[in-house]
């Protein structure tokens, strides 16, 4: 699916102020100077700007131009800066994470540096790295390709050794131990597929990722609710690939599904998130059948992309703003606890009855028209 020319500008803007390029109150370019550059009308560059803007990453100066905002990149570096790496800045749902993290930290005085590791373990290996070499506070981190083996886990008993504590979203890496804030990612993916079989479907297929540990808990939720229905899963119905496939193949594998004789496809799939869902959508398109005529499909993380196509998704909400605003008020607690005589130790310090360790969000179903009975006979 072919992202409008005003989202792919703001992309690309918000991964420079990401990386430092564009830095903190540094003048944005002018409207006529970025229309030139991404060879678009000074209206599809207005319309991202003011994205930017409404989302507290940019600010306008009546006569002077609009620049970035304080506190969201390497200039904000000090003693009151948090960092926050995580695997993708500018896209799906990454950007409303962001700014909720942003808020809490702003109202409570804190800056914050930007770093994303591209879902590569170098450039996570490369992003601690760098910011480590600032005098950061804290940090919130998303792990990369958490449900392999040989995780990088040096850089954060260093940050333990020097008394920084941090904070992982969405999963951690289990033999750290720490803090985490996450989604009941394998709740979620039950409450999708029981949503299918109560509709009817008996031959529910599955598309999850395996680099990561969300793919890992929603696979298990997607078999613990047919194994509790009295399904089999049929393991030519279940898919399973890695985030550089995440395009590619949940488009190839329903199209190859949809392909077979009506009684031997799937009648509806549970796919690993609303990227895999819209993929399934053109595949769907492409062999001229309908959604959820011919296929039920279920999304997850309820983003933008699920209410973008012209067949809404059903989907699994994501808390996406109020999970970064919980991680940062975590980390908060953990930064101005009182300090033991020895920093590593006071990092493992239990937390009072008050100060949760780690925070689970239950997920709930998005009901909307991709998903229906299945077709007559199915």
């Amino acid at each position: 699916m072919t992202l409008p020319k005003y989202v792919q500008i703001k992309r690309h803007l918000l991964s420079q102020i990401a990386s430092g390029d564009l830095r903190a109150d540094e003048r944005m370019p002018s409207e006529t100077e970025l229309s030139g550059q991404f060879g678009v009308s000074r209206q599809t560059v207005r319309q991202a700007l003011a994205e930017l803007e409404h989302e507290g990453w940019l600010y306008r100066i009546q006569g002077k131009g609009t620049f970035v905002r304080g506190g969201t990149g390497v200039a904000a570096a000090g003693a009151r800066t948090v960092g926050i790496v995580t695997t993708y800045i500018s896209d799906y749902i990454f950007p409303a994470i962001i700014r909720g993290a942003e808020a809490v930290l702003r109202e409570r005085g804190y800056g914050m540096m930007l770093a994303s590791t591209d879902n590569d373990r170098n450039k996570e290996r490369e992003c601690l790295k760098r910011l480590s070499a600032y005098p950061l506070r804290g940090m919130i981190v998303e792990p990369t390709r958490s449900a392999e083996g040989r995780r990088e886990i040096t850089w954060y008993l260093e940050l333990e050794r020097k008394g920084v504590p941090y904070v992982m979203i969405h999963e951690s890496y289990p033999e750290l131990g720490c803090p985490v804030v996450k989604v009941d990612d394998e709740f979620g993916a039950f409450l999708a597929t029981e949503h299918l079989v109560r509709l009817g479907h008996r031959r529910v297929a599955g598309m999850f990722k395996t680099d990561d540990l969300q793919g890992v808990y929603r696979l298990k939720g997607y078999l613990r609710a047919l194994r509790q229905n009295g399904i089999a899963p049929d393991p030519d119905f279940v898919v399973r690939f890695e985030s550089g496939d995440r395009s590619e193949t949940p488009r190839r594998q329903a199209y190859e599904w949809l392909r077979k004789d009506a009684g031997a496809r799937p009648t509806a799939i549970v796919c690993y998130n609303d990227e895999a869902a819209l993929e399934v959508l053109e595949a769907v398109r492409a062999c001229g059948m309908r959604v959820p005529d011919d296929l039920s499909v279920v999304g997850f993380d309820d983003s933008a992309l699920a209410v973008a196509s012209d067949v809404k998704l059903t989907t699994v909400a994501h808390p996406k703003e109020e999970l970064g605003k919980t991680a940062a008020e975590l980390l908060i607690r953990l930064m101005e606890r009182p300090a033991s005589a020895e920093p590593a130790a006071d990092i493992g310090r239990p937390l009072r009855e008050d100060e949760p360790l780690s925070v689970t969000f239950r997920p709930e179903l998005v009901v909307r028209a991709s998903t229906a009975p299945p077709p007559s006979g199915g």
